[in-house]
């Protein structure tokens, strides 16, 4: 596929970045209806999060297994398989009969739902590199970061007139549209020659070649660890707004949806000013926001503040998200091309499994307090903060030192 430009550029960016919305919609769009599952499964709220704890599971493993998968096959066909596998799981958690087939249903879901995700990063270092990447992907994510404003409004106004089997099956409806749009609208972009052996052991040293990158790795965990934090938000937040602040899961919805506003915002100044402030500038900004505000809304929680005074914190905490979600993937993905399958599988297996940690943990003290919420958000923050200076800050200056002896010459004799 040769790189495209102009109007097919934007289409491109359009229809990855709709790939990408399988993610936020799956998690998102049911999220209103937690306490209605909790009510008409006769069941507890750390079980119904439970289903969002199968679900991040699957879309961390899912990637896993996609990443080398797609660097063997090729990009086109994997995908195919797995949004047909998507719908079909969609219309299986439409039918769940009890929690316990819910949460399975979810984990197949998620584990499907993986193949958008990380096939359609891969797509991106295919045809880019640079800046050009960079601002390509701004350019992608803004379309996937209208999934965190869309879907839980959209899973609220489904609420207005059905239940939570409508929310699921309004799931498999995206994922048909996007079947028969990857059918006829996308090429492939990986070439046969550029193809990875198909072979074990070769994708395993891959794997083992990424953990040993210092650098690969800390932007990994930086991107990891923040989005733990973004999982715990998500997990926590229904029934903060919901039974602590009383809100209606209409309000609600638009609580959550202007939170993504600060997605696209942070989104867009990255690709904006690509030219002039670098990535690694941004993302240092990014992880100083998300540090500060991680702290602001752990002392709102304790404190039981007005509704505005948890609200302004958490906004500032998602749109950090995006800032340091783009720079890190950007930085971290430049550099491996050749496994660029298994290093966007990587990169998206880590924020998946410490996510599913994550979001069962906030209902730990029950859904009437959101301290255990506060405490996560903070504490992943900070070591996504860690994970940056320690890893990428000392590896770099490690090489710039090595660099600087190996260019002083040896006085002669």
């Amino acid at each position: 596929m040769i790189k495209p430009s102009g109007k097919k550029r934007i289409q491109l960016a359009i229809l990855l970045g709709s790939l990408g919305l399988l993610g936020p919609f799956t998690i998102d769009t049911y999220l209103p209806s937690f306490p209605t599952i909790v009510n008409d499964f006769g069941t507890t709220a750390s079980l119904v999060q439970i289903s969002l704890t199968s679900c991040l599971l699957g879309l961390g493993l899912g990637q896993l297994f996609i990443g080398p998968l797609s660097d063997v096959k090729g990009r086109r066909q994997p995908l195919l398989i797995f949004i047909t596998l998507y719908l079909l799981a969609s219309i299986t958690c439409a039918l769940a009969p009890n929690i316990y087939f819910l949460i399975i249903a979810r984990l197949v879901q998620g584990f499907a739902a993986a193949g958008g995700l990380v096939i359609s990063r891969a797509i991106v270092r295919d045809l880019f590199s640079g800046r050009e990447l960079t601002k390509f992907f701004t350019m992608m994510v803004l379309v996937g970061n209208l999934g965190p404003i869309v879907a839980p409004i959209a899973g609220g106004g489904i609420l207005a007139f059905s239940n939570w089997h409508g929310v699921f099956l309004a799931l498999a409806i995206i994922g048909a549209v996007l079947l028969i749009t990857v059918a006829l609208k996308l090429e492939e972009t990986l070439p046969e020659e550029n193809r990875v052996p198909s072979n074990l052991p070769q994708i395993m040293n891959n794997f083992g070649s990424l953990f040993k990158d210092r650098t690969f790795m800390g932007y990994a965990l930086t991107q990891g660890f923040t989005t733990a934090g973004i999982f715990a938000y998500v997990s926590g937040i229904p029934f903060v707004y919901q039974n602590i602040y009383h809100v209606t899961p209409q309000q609600f919805s638009l609580l959550f949806g202007t939170n993504g506003l600060a997605l696209i915002i942070g989104s867009q100044l990255v690709g904006r000013l690509a030219d002039i402030i670098s990535e690694r500038t941004f993302l240092k900004i990014g992880l100083a926001i998300s540090t500060i505000s991680g702290a602001w809304l752990l002392v709102a929680l304790l404190l039981k503040a007005p509704l505005f005074a948890v609200a302004i914190p958490i906004f500032f905490f998602v749109g950090s998200i995006s800032i340091i979600g783009t720079t890190s993937f950007a930085l971290a993905i430049e550099t491996q091309g050749h496994i660029a399958g298994s290093a966007s599988a990587l990169l998206g297996l880590l924020p998946f499994v410490l996510g599913s940690l994550t979001a069962p943990l906030v209902g730990i003290a029950g859904a009437y307090t959101g301290v255990p919420m506060g405490v996560i958000i903070f504490c992943s923050s900070f070591l996504a903060f860690l994970s940056y200076f320690v890893l990428v800050r000392k590896a770099s200056l490690g090489l710039q030192i090595s660099n600087d002896q190996c260019s002083v010459k040896k006085p002669s004799i």
